[in-house]
């Protein structure tokens, strides 16, 4: 499992994967990313901070990720990003969380005391197929809403069950609403939802020009990031 690498391309930063406590919802019909969760909170950030400690600073800009939202993080690993931000000069950090816990990113945000990009996987603007279909429980109506907390959109494409209308709009609301946002295509996993081929040949010859775009990361495959396995 690799929990830390450069992203080199867009948005300049180091990234880290971290071990976290058991996601507040974790029950998304298309993700196992939560089996990397733990109750052993000792052992959590013995992992994290051996992980922290590759983090150089030389972009000043750091994104720290784990299966679940970072408030799930344990606080002692929370206090070890605090003091990396101080003593490696970030400007800079992205963050990740579930729409459960919006009401606590200002928390978040006062906690580090530096601008956050607060990430949060949408999935999908279909309310419908966000909620029902994925089980996302992020029950928020319009794009004003998830705004109100959070930053940045990571989308889902590519899932048996979706189609070609819902990526459209999806794609056409990240373009115009948002400053960053990630695209993930989806890859076979545990679960047992299915990657649609066509859908995804679609997407990747359709929306080929994203990849040139600074505001928006597509992941083909979910490490592209370099963390993970």
């Amino acid at each position: 499992m690799d929990r830390y690498s450069c992203i080199e391309n867009k948005n300049q930063r180091e990234i880290v994967l971290l071990k976290g406590f058991p996601c507040v919802w974790g029950k998304c019909s298309f993700c196992d990313y939560i089996d990397d969760n733990s109750t052993l909170e000792d052992e959590m950030n013995k992992l994290n901070f051996e992980v922290l400690d590759n983090i150089s600073g030389k972009y000043k800009v750091l994104e720290v990720i784990n299966s679940g939202s970072c408030f799930e993080l344990p606080k002692a690993t929370l206090e070890k990003i605090r003091q990396i931000v101080i003593e490696k000069d970030i400007k800079k950090l992205f963050l990740e969380s579930h729409w459960c816990y919006r009401n606590r990113i200002k928390e978040m945000r006062d906690y580090f005391g530096i601008p956050i990009v607060f990430k949060i996987g949408v999935e999908s603007f279909d309310y419908d197929f966000r909620n029902i279909f994925l089980n996302k429980n992020a029950k928020f109506k319009t794009v004003e809403e998830l705004k109100e907390h959070f930053d940045s959109p990571c989308m889902m494409v590519g899932i048996k069950g979706q189609t070609k209308e819902i990526i459209d709009r999806d794609m056409e609301i990240i373009q115009n609403d948002f400053e960053h946002a990630t695209v993930n295509v989806f890859v076979n996993n545990t679960t047992e939802l299915k990657r649609d081929e066509k859908l995804v040949k679609w997407f990747e010859e359709k929306y080929s020009f994203l990849d040139d775009n600074p505001k928006i990361e597509v992941l083909h495959n979910n490490t592209d990031f370099g963390v993970g396995d």
